[in-house]
């Protein structure tokens, strides 16, 4: 049997770190059995689907590094892979359980059925439809349709009986139908509901494993009663953990659930991020940066985690230093910018990058070094200035007399400071290095010196001999 994933998002707004792990999580599967990992737009929500959106999807699995094997701009027919463009099928599906007697049309207002839900709330009972419209006539429904009244769509579900299957993540899972209630398949303006269509497409498309958020569990025992009913081929289903913030609330969007369009603008690397996603819920016994094989390679169903998974900005700042650390001079400054490009001169490119590499998560923090190392705008940090107030002019004095002699060789400079001195340690380094660069972190000032040159150190220790 092919293995055979998909990610089938909406292009309702522009993906997350969220969706980015469900595509992620689906195509490491796929990859790791020489498989398919299919696209799939699903656009039937009308009002609030945009092209634009859907591009975007595309765009940021590109940017990932998630190629699909099926799907838009890779298959022979590109409207098969938008569902919006796949709604004679859904009606052929309609009809076929119209004839099977499987479903009933319903013309309860939105308003009755919130008034039917909150009453059930009130009552202590999980809301679910009351099957009003279930023994309508057939007369009735005539006389209905003749005010022109437009029905959504029911399922009937049997009652009094189980569902059950075999979640790939969670194990063993039981629903009971007096527990569902008849479900809307297709709505009164005859858009397919969500987990209808994507319940048969997932069939007509041969998929053989679902792995989607949590939150779709519910939608599982209906899905598999529609496909039961059509006698078509289940797929497997796996619903992995959702992603809480580090205090186990929802994430907002300063704590991870940027978009990747936003990511991508802040400087995060794919390669980075990947690493970062792939153990979002999932985890590997080694700690060690993967490219995408190595990662798909060592995938497994068993280690994806029941609880849910939390957001640690730390975590994703380390493995996009370790992309950092990995990528080749050429892309890395590419990605540090116009304004580091034309600061720094271009026979230091290397010795710049070789400097700061360790220290920076993001090309706006490269081009803050590049402002401090080769502009004459200096403002000292408050942390910095603190320790610049408290030292004695005459350590500066002892600094620039040092500096004719070391010139930009730093370990000479520090040696010759520590016998006229008479400092060692951070009561020696730190006015040093607030001095030079008006900060009391950052990379090493062995190769800071040479980027910065004499003179500008020079002018830089002056202000504080007067």
């Amino acid at each position: 049997m092919t293995i055979k994933t998909r990610f089938a998002p909406s292009p309702t707004g522009l993906m997350h770190l969220g969706n980015a792990r469900t595509a992620l999580f689906n195509a490491l599967y796929a990859y790791q059995h020489q498989g398919i990992f299919l696209l799939r737009i699903e656009d039937t929500d009308l009002e609030r689907s945009c092209p634009t959106f859907a591009q975007h999807i595309l765009d940021d699995l590109r940017w990932l590094g998630l190629h699909w094997q099926e799907g838009p701009e890779v298959s022979a027919i590109n409207s098969h892979y938008y569902q919006s463009q796949r709604t004679s099928i859904y009606a052929e599906y309609y009809q076929q359980l119209e004839q099977l007697g499987q479903v009933y049309p319903c013309f309860c207002s939105p308003e009755e059925l919130d008034l039917s839900r909150k009453l059930q709330r009130t009552a202590g009972q999980a809301p679910r439809y009351s099957g009003t419209c279930a023994h309508l006539s057939p007369q009735e429904i005539s006389h209905k349709l003749a005010q022109g009244l437009q029905p959504s769509l029911r399922f009937k579900v049997p009652k009094q009986q189980l569902v059950t299957f075999t979640d790939v993540v969670r194990g063993s899972q039981t629903f009971n139908t007096n527990d569902i209630g008849d479900f809307i398949i297709r709505r009164a303006d005859h858009t397919p509901a969500f987990f209808f269509c994507n319940a048969i497409d997932d069939a007509l498309m041969g998929i053989t494993h679902v792995l989607r958020g949590e939150d779709h569990l519910a939608n599982t025992p209906r899905q598999l009663l529609i496909l039961q009913a059509l006698n078509l081929p289940i797929p497997n289903y796996g619903h992995i953990a959702l992603i809480l913030s580090e205090d186990g609330n929802p994430l907002s969007k300063r704590m991870g659930s940027q978009n990747l369009q936003d990511l991508k603008t802040q400087g995060w690397l794919p390669e980075g991020l990947v690493n970062y996603l792939a153990r979002l819920g999932h985890s590997y016994q080694a700690d060690s940066y993967f490219n995408l094989a190595e990662l798909s390679q060592r995938f497994a169903l068993e280690r994806l985690g029941k609880a849910p998974a939390r957001f640690d900005p730390q975590q994703m700042q380390h493995w996009q230093q370790m992309a950092i650390a990995k990528i080749d001079e050429t892309e890395l400054w590419a990605w540090m910018g116009n304004e580091v490009q034309k600061l720094v001169p271009t026979a230091l490119q290397t010795q710049f990058i070789t400097a700061i590499r360790p220290n920076v998560t993001t090309p706006d923090q490269a081009s803050h070094w590049a402002r401090i190392l080769f502009t004459d705008d200096l403002v000292p940090q408050p942390e910095a200035q603190l320790i610049l107030t408290d030292t004695d002019p005459e350590f500066f004095k002892q600094v620039l007399a040092a500096l004719e002699v070391a010139q930009a060789d730093y370990t000479q400079l520090v040696t010759t400071l520590k016998q006229t001195s008479k400092r060692k340690g951070k009561a020696l380094f730190m006015p040093l290095r607030a001095a030079l660069t008006g900060e009391t972190h950052g990379p090493e000032m062995t190769h800071l010196l040479p980027l910065l040159g004499v003179q500008r150190a020079q002018h830089r220790l002056q202000i504080y001999v007067q």
